[in-house]
């Protein structure tokens, strides 16, 4: 069957260990099923992959993708989480120490069918496409957990979204508006800030711009480039809620400001099952859907990956699979 895989890592040209190319069927471990892909995202942790980040050398060649929607075993619609873990009853799963995701231990999405456990399954709204639904498991599901379960925001709050742009983002500002927040956003780029309004900030901004005011708290993915303005743009007493560092992993600290403000600086990864139930939830009842920038075939992967390395985009990247 045919996939997108990393054959070789290389931070710097992280491309040049990306294949597509057949490799073998899936195996299918007890409590286990397979899916057929119909469509699958790309995120920036495919690309960390193939920096070698969480994805040393010794498991290669590995099946990149840990988003999804397709048809199971008994052709229903369904959506894919992504986590493997064995947290017990009433875990949650994101605290598991043992947790993986798929194209980290074991092999990943962006191939014509692949394994995932049973559990992990959950029907595809109807009318919803294969695109937009596969948007779910990663980047929004780790945008909503950061807002509904992490920030200790309540409606009429002011957050800010950095880097209006990126799939985490963009889910950001769409959710966080349905959710009843005042939604302020950030972007270099005149374009995505009018994106942005477009799709529910209040307010945009040019990334490190004074704000008119400060906020509740801050939704951080990009880390150097961004964290101080971050900081500062906080109330006494407000939360940065941070799930990624896309521009860098070491900020300056800002240690002083963050105890004289008595801020709260808390993580985010991911989310559980039950997030992503309540999360489809949300968007059903909300009538919001991700937005896709563009669709690429599974055998154009490079070219998916590509766009996701330059930084252009404004939502999410899918691969499909007609087959």
């Amino acid at each position: 069957m045919l996939a997108a895989y990393a054959a070789s890592i290389d931070f710097q040209n992280p491309l040049s260990g990306l294949v597509v190319g057949d490799v073998p069927d899936p195996q299918v471990p007890d409590g286990w099923t397979t899916v057929q892909m119909k469509a699958a995202s790309l995120n920036h942790h495919d690309l960390w992959s193939l920096r070698g980040i969480g994805l040393p050398e010794s498991r290669l060649p590995m099946i990149l993708g840990c988003d999804a929607a397709g048809l199971d075993e008994d052709g229903n619609e369904v959506i894919v989480y992504s986590v493997v873990s064995d947290p017990g009853p009433g875990v949650d799963e994101t605290m598991d120490e043992s947790r993986s995701i798929l194209s980290e231990r074991f092999p990943g999405t962006f191939s014509q069918r692949f394994a995932i456990p049973a559990r992990n399954l959950l029907p595809k709204p109807p009318h919803w496409s294969w695109s937009e639904a596969a948007c779910l498991p990663t980047a929004w599901l780790t945008a909503y957990r950061m807002l509904a379960v992490r920030s200790g925001l309540k409606p009429g709050n002011t957050v800010l979204i950095q880097g209006a742009g990126g799939g985490v983002a963009t889910a950001c500002i769409a959710l966080g508006r349905a959710m009843g927040f005042r939604v302020w956003a950030t972007s270099r780029s005149e374009s995505k800030q009018q994106r942005a309004l477009e799709i529910g900030a209040h307010e945009v901004f040019q990334s490190g711009a004074r704000l008119p005011d400060r906020v509740d708290a801050v939704m951080e993915t990009v880390g150097e480039a961004t964290w101080e303005h971050s900081v500062k743009c906080l109330k006494p007493g407000g939360t940065i809620v941070i799930s990624g560092a896309t521009s860098g992993p070491n900020p300056p600290a800002q240690l002083t400001r963050i105890f004289f403000k008595q801020l709260s600086v808390v993580g985010s990864t991911m989310g559980t099952l039950e997030d992503l139930r309540n999360l489809i939830s949300l968007c059903s009842v909300a009538n919001i859907r991700p937005i896709v920038q563009q669709e690429f075939a599974l055998t154009d992967a490079h070219s998916a990956f590509s766009l996701l390395e330059s930084g252009e985009l404004f939502g999410k990247i899918i691969l499909t699979n007609n087959d």
